[in-house]
Formats: C-alpha cells, structure tokens, sequence
C-alpha cells in the first residue's frame, strides 16, 4: 500500500537516493533542502516529489518551523530523520542559538522534529557504527568547556542518535522507532576513499519506512544492510535514554511529549 514519507537532508546522498527509490514504487514523498537554492535544485532531481521543504537544521528557529510546515500536511506514515554533518570540522561552530554545528543537526534537530510533528507510524533515524566510540557522561554535551575534537563530537551524536531512537521505542510502544547505519559510503560525508557499497546504503531505510515484511516492523532495534545489529551498552539502558532526554529538553527548550501510557520496559537487544 502507498504511504508518505519525510526524509530530511534529501538533496543528495542518501536521502535522495531513498526518496527515488520510493518515488520509483509509488509512495508518496516529502522532502528537505537546507534553503531555497538547494531546495530548487531538488525539485528539479525529484519532480515527483510532493513537497520540498526548507528549514537550516542548525536553527533551532527554523527547525520548529520545518515540523510547522511538516504538520501542515498532515501526519506522514514514516519520517526518515537523514540529515547530518560529519567529523571533520575543525572547530567548534556555533549555530545562531550558540550551540554547536555537530550537535544542533545530528542530535538537536531529530529531537526537536520528533517531540513537534505529529506523530507516525514509523521513525527511522540514521546513526553510525562510531557511536560505539561515543562519550554517555553527558558531560559539557553541546562543547561549550571541552577542547573541540571533532571526531569525538561526531561519535557522540550517533550514539545520543540511537538512543533518542529507541527511547522513543519505549515511550511511544505505538510507533515503530528504530536506527540504521548505513555503513561508510562515499557521500560528501564519507569521502570518496570509503569502502562500503554506496547502492545499499539507503536500502535499508526504505525498507523500513515502507516494508511489511516481519523484520522490518520490529521497534527499538540498529540495522545495518538489513541485518539487526547490537548497539552499545550505554545506548540500550533506559537511565542513559532517560538522562539524555531530560538534557535535550534542557538545551531545546522543547518538551518530550508524553507517553500515551507507562514506558514500557527497554526493548530487547538478543546481548
């Protein structure tokens, strides 16, 4: 059956080549540009598209106005949350509201799109096999004491990404919310000497956004290539969820919607 889908950061990489192969199979698919001269170009790559929205996800201002305009559609049947920046600024960057670059698009604005648009039937966050290096003490999270290391930065956010991911899992048992490591593939992110199949890297998001194979509508799991995989201890205990939630509400000034009933207890992890 046809849904609709959102995929953030869908101009190139693997967000544009998720939102062809949906388009290719009938589904309906809203897509994100950065600003307006990207958000042209994408129409131009994806005229099937139903919608191209345009929001800066490092602005907290712009990314409560992308979940505005997300809304204003209606309520997709799965979010795919593929925006992201990398390891290799050298520097901290602040965005407008002072927090820093990494964190505001790859942790900042997932949260924030996931507690404001309404709610689907599915989530799909994009992580990395980095966050097994990722640092869960919570500790100056936004960079604003610590000397700048990028790659520490990045790792962190993946990690903090599969655990918003399968927080959500627990509070919201009606949804389907899980994680996907795409491996490393020669995005702009990636770089060109990266060794993983580029072709697969966006499958398994799609499957999951759309597939009604028995796998696929699993919650609170990290895939890779299709293929369950274990996350970090620190990822999968509810404290660590619980603790990160409470900081992100903190830094966004964005509240965590309320369960409709008790969180349920972590989902299994086959450790």
């Amino acid at each position: 059956m046809p849904t609709r889908i959102f995929i953030t950061g869908s101009r190139d990489g693997l967000g544009l080549a998720a939102a062809r192969e949906l388009l290719g199979a009938g589904h309906a698919v809203v897509v994100h540009a950065r600003d307006e001269r990207r958000a042209s170009d994408l129409r131009d790559r994806l005229p099937g598209a139903e919608a191209v929205l345009v929001a800066d996800l490092a602005s907290r201002q712009q990314t409560l106005d992308l979940a505005d305009q997300a809304n204003a559609l209606g309520t997709f049947d799965a979010v795919i949350h593929n925006a992201g920046v990398g390891y290799r600024e050298r520097q901290r960057i602040a965005t407008p509201e002072g927090h820093a670059h990494v964190v505001a698009i790859n942790v900042l604005a997932p949260y924030i799109l996931t507690a404001r648009m309404n709610r689907p039937s599915r989530l799909i966050y994009t992580t990395s096999g980095m966050h097994e290096s990722g640092d869960a003490s919570l500790r100056d999270l936004d960079w604003e004491r610590r000397r700048w290391d990028g790659m520490q930065a990045y790792s962190d956010s993946k990690l903090f990404g599969i655990a918003l991911s399968l927080a959500v899992a627990r509070r919201w048992p009606g949804v389907l919310s899980n994680s996907v490591s795409p491996g490393w593939v020669s995005t702009k992110m990636g770089g060109p000497g990266a060794p993983d199949d580029l072709a697969l890297a966006h499958v398994t998001q799609t499957w999951l956004a759309v597939s009604d194979d028995p796998a696929a509508t699993v919650t609170g799991r990290v895939f890779y290539h299709q293929e369950e995989i274990l996350p970090s201890a620190d990822a999968v205990d509810p404290r660590f969820q619980d603790a990160l939630l409470a900081r992100l509400t903190d830094l966004s000034g964005v509240e965590f919607p309320l369960a409709d009933a008790a969180p349920a207890a972590a989902p299994e992890t086959h450790r």
